[in-house]
């Protein structure tokens, strides 16, 4: 019995994010296609004296990175929303690193729950732009005082790579790995000449799905938890019922 060939993965995460997803892959032996659909650059904003606040709240590791181009502070405490975010404040030489699972209320719940009874309430959340504020007025509902500073934002990249536009306009077998909701929208915009009713979704989230709700597509399946190792392992599960 001859099997079937695997399907082809479409990584659309911004580097250096997509990068990590591909070695992953790579390691699971499973042929994959570079292509973000999103670009991450730097806002000019300016950053508040770090020594004001009693903590760091990061919901990416992006902001990690972000924050860590343009200031020297590392001995602030780190809230991280998940443990992809926590590694890289460890890597960025945060201490103390706090590690919460789940997603921004997650992230607000754990911060208020684990609070010193005696320290200032008082934070600073560095994200993208497009952030939609939800740890801050979760936060703000429990007496925290939380400043948001986008450093960075998330652009439309210029157009699909081109071994991607080519699988999915040639009908290809190929799954297409989705990692936020802007991420979805953005490629959607680029994907806008494909015929996408055959090509299946696997998303890191719900949320992160809905954008896809506005086209056909062969199928879309979201992870049971909004990080890499159960993306992944959604993905193992839609390829093993294929």
């Amino acid at each position: 019995m001859i099997e079937p060939a695997k399907p082809i993965i479409i990584i659309t995460r911004a580097e250096p994010g997509a990068s990590q997803t591909a070695a992953r892959l790579g390691e699971m032996g499973l042929p994959h296609i570079l292509s973000p659909a999103i670009e991450l650059a730097a806002r000019d904003e300016a950053l508040p004296d770090p020594s004001q606040y009693a903590g760091l709240i990061f919901t990416s590791a992006n902001g990690v990175r972000f924050f860590s181009d343009v200031s020297e502070v590392r001995d602030l405490p780190a809230w991280c929303v998940g443990p992809a975010t926590a590694s890289e404040a460890v890597r960025e030489a945060f201490s103390p690193v706090h590690q919460s699972s789940g997603d921004a209320h997650d992230l607000a719940h754990f911060i208020a729950h684990h609070w010193h009874a005696h320290t200032p309430k008082k934070l600073l959340h560095i994200a993208n732009a497009a952030a939609k504020g939800m740890v801050k007025q979760a936060l703000e509902n429990e007496g925290f005082e939380v400043d948001f500073v986008p450093l960075y934002e998330a652009r439309p990249a210029a157009c699909l790579a081109a071994d991607a536009d080519d699988a999915l306009r040639s009908g290809q077998n190929t799954i297409v790995l989705i990692h936020s909701a802007k991420g979805a929208e953005a490629f959607l915009g680029l994907a806008k000449q494909a015929d996408l009713s055959k090509t299946r979704f696997v998303t890191i989230s719900e949320q992160a799905a809905r954008p896809l709700q506005a086209v056909q597509t062969g199928g879309v399946t979201a992870a049971s938890h909004p990080d890499e190792d159960h993306l992944l392992e959604t993905l193992e599960k839609v390829l093993a019922n294929r």
